[in-house]
């Protein structure tokens, strides 16, 4: 398959990519610059962060995302596929497709399905070194039925899409969950983790493969990963021992498993003498050098799924939603009125049928059944109850005295919120387990949640990383689990330069469709103007995009993104390279590309570093995968300043 986009206005941007070292003016520049002579390494002090907070706005004139509750997996896949210095996105909806939506500097065109079908992880880099980005998406394997290997993508700067031959020899067939390239030897290519469900024929080996990239274009499985149980698939990729080899943090089910690398695909169970103890529950990890003392530190977001009959009720808005899966359920009678109304029912094949009163006829859904339905019901279509329901589905019926029942059989998780519940006695839910900030001491790791005024007893599903007021402190946005029946309020933390968070209490970042729940995020900066912007999903929800529109104060703050090439002399990816940014008397330290996501990865155009009211950088020092070392010194503020060839 070829398929070009000639018609799409493709975006460009005024910079050298040719040459080692470029800048590039950004879109707009703060003014009132003031620098700031501080030679502490927290040059940020409580009193400059009173009264400073970020600020989102939904960015709907800037993307037209789908308008439909679906399924989804993992977190949003944040790209420049088309190297024009503009960040792209694959958003996932569980089970139906992958859309590419390009940005065209700033404004999004309409998301095209790149795929469609269940997919999972999405592994994103330049793995043969021709100049053309590399997509590879795990297949999944319907339940098990139909184990498939990987599918590759090739996407041109001209934004022609060509679907891949299959690798010689074949990447494993499985039912696939994560994708991830990394520089698994040091050597500068990027090699390959395709972790996959295990299956009753794995064996005691697992489906964690590790392949080697020969440098010819070809994957040879040289090694496993530890075997992993259920969705024990979640990936974090980190260098947690300041050794410059990469090491690897699996998790999802059970206990973290610590993985420590050696550089030739060897990785040791290192779990006690670096994390000390067991930790679960956890549903996402990001590292983040929150003190700025140039090791990574680990912020762990956790929280417990959904059980089967668990219920929401809002008594404000008379709204109850419900989840249930794998077996009967029945709700108890609603008192609702003659009129029933059901918003974003969600069942899956093969028991999404509905059938209404005592003959328990099927209700005809207009369009698809992929995304989130609504039922409106007047009671005479739907009188009575059936003596014996015995098909796999939901049925509902009116049962007279403005009651309503509603009960069925599902295996598939089955989701969905009914309005005008005059009263509800919903089921209690235990609070969710604390998240937990973990500071990497020599290699080791202790736990500070508290002392970083952190702990908060709430279900938490995922978390990104950002100097989201770009005061040289990185920040934390965490996606919580939420209540189905009203709208989901996520979290802004804000880093106070003193080993503090503080929440932002106006952060504005709320998604207004009921039945769903949190999942994953990542930061962007869409438009290129200095601020972080978020992209985030929820389950059985939407998409979501929104802009930062700066902190709520009059002072200037300043920044420095940072466009990463190859290496200069061995050409080693840019994935993974270490960047270290001076400025004003603080040291920053960040990942090229980092992202917490479980499943995928993201290969961002920029770095962003956050500078306060610093105006200058006095140097910038990026470590490469194969040992090389590239500084630059005296580079100008509130620019795009590009490192590396391209």
């Amino acid at each position: 398959m070829k398929t070009n986009f000639s018609g799409y206005a493709i975006a460009t941007l005024s910079v050298l990519v040719s040459a080692i070292v470029g800048c590039q003016t950004a879109t707009q520049t703060p003014s009132e610059l003031t620098p700031n002579k501080s030679n502490s390494n927290i040059a940020v002090t409580s009193a400059k962060h009173a009264g400073q907070q970020s600020h989102f706005v939904s960015a709907d004139n800037a993307i037209s995302l789908e308008d439909m509750n679906r399924r989804k997996w993992d977190n949003p896949v944040i790209a420049d596929l088309d190297q024009d210095g503009y960040d792209d996105l694959l958003l996932t909806d569980h089970g139906y497709s992958i859309k590419l939506y390009w940005n065209n500097k700033g404004v999004f065109g309409k998301g095209y399905d790149l795929i469609v079908g269940d997919m999972h992880g999405i592994g994103v880099g330049d793995f043969d070194k021709d100049g053309v980005m590399d997509v590879l998406i795990s297949r999944g394997g319907g339940s098990g039925a139909n184990a498939r290997n990987a599918k590759l993508f090739h996407i041109s700067r001209d934004r022609t899409i060509t679907e891949g031959e299959q690798f010689s020899p074949p990447l494993r067939n499985m039912r696939g969950r994560t994708s991830k390239f990394f520089d698994a030897d040091n050597d500068g290519d990027l090699d390959l983790a395709l972790l996959g469900f295990p299956s009753m024929y794995a064996g005691p080996k697992g489906e964690n493969y590790l392949y080697r990239n020969d440098g010819d274009g070809k994957m040879i499985q040289v090694g496993n990963l530890p075997r992993t149980h259920r969705d024990g698939q979640k990936m974090l990729i980190t260098d947690f021992n300041q050794d410059q080899l990469n090491d690897i943090l699996l998790y999802g089910n059970g206990a973290i498993k610590a993985l420590q690398g050696n550089g030739k695909f060897g990785f040791k169970d290192v779990t006690q003498s670096v994390l000390g103890r067991d930790i679960t529950d956890v549903t996402g990890i990001a590292q983040i050098d929150f003190d700025n003392d140039g090791d990574f530190d680990l912020y762990l977001t956790r929280g417990r799924g959904l059980n089967s009959g668990d219920t929401f009720y809002d008594p404000q808005t008379s709204t109850l939603a419900f989840y249930t899966k794998r077996g009967k359920f029945q709700l108890d009678d609603l008192l609702i009125g003659e009129v029933l109304e059901i918003e974003n029912l969600q069942t899956s094949y093969p028991d999404q049928d509905v059938f209404i009163g005592e003959s328990g006829y099927p209700y005809q859904f207009p369009g698809e059944f992929h995304g989130g339905q609504n039922i409106r019901l007047v009671s005479s279509l739907a009188l009575g109850w059936p003596d014996k329901p015995t098909k796999k589905g939901i049925y509902i019926g009116y049962i007279g005295n403005d009651t309503w029942r509603i009960a069925g059989t599902t295996n598939p998780p089955t989701t969905g919120v009914i309005k005008n519940v005059k009263h509800y006695t919903s089921k209690e839910l235990a609070n969710g387990p604390n998240d937990i900030l973990l500071e990497n001491q020599s290699g080791h790791f202790v736990d500070i949640t508290d002392k970083a005024n952190l702990l908060d007893n709430v279900n938490n599903t995922g978390v990104a990383v950002g100097d989201f007021d770009n005061n040289g402190f990185a920040d934390l946005f965490v996606v919580t689990r939420g209540n189905m029946a009203t709208a989901n309020q996520q979290k802004v933390l804000l880093n106070q330069g003193d080993g503090t968070f503080k929440a932002d209490s106006n952060h504005g970042v709320t998604s207004p469709e009921l039945g769903a729940t949190g999942s994953g995020a990542d930061v962007i900066d869409f438009d290129l103007d200095g601020k972080l912007d978020l992209v985030y999903a929820n389950e059985r929800g939407k998409w979501h995009m929104f802009k930062d529109k700066g902190a709520s104060n009059d002072r200037a703050t300043h920044y420095l993104k940072i466009s990463l090439g190859d290496s200069p002399q061995g050409g080693a990816s840019s994935r993974d390279a270490l960047v270290t940014m001076n400025a004003c008397g603080i040291t920053q330290t960040q990942r090229f590309a980092d992202s917490a996501a479980p499943y995928t990865q993201s290969l961002p155009s920029t770095l962003h570093f956050g500078l306060g009211q610093c105006t200058s950088v006095d140097k910038v020092t990026v470590r490469w995968s194969n040992g090389e070392v590239f500084t630059q010194q005296h580079v100008t503020s509130d620019t795009v300043h590009t490192i590396g060839k391209r």
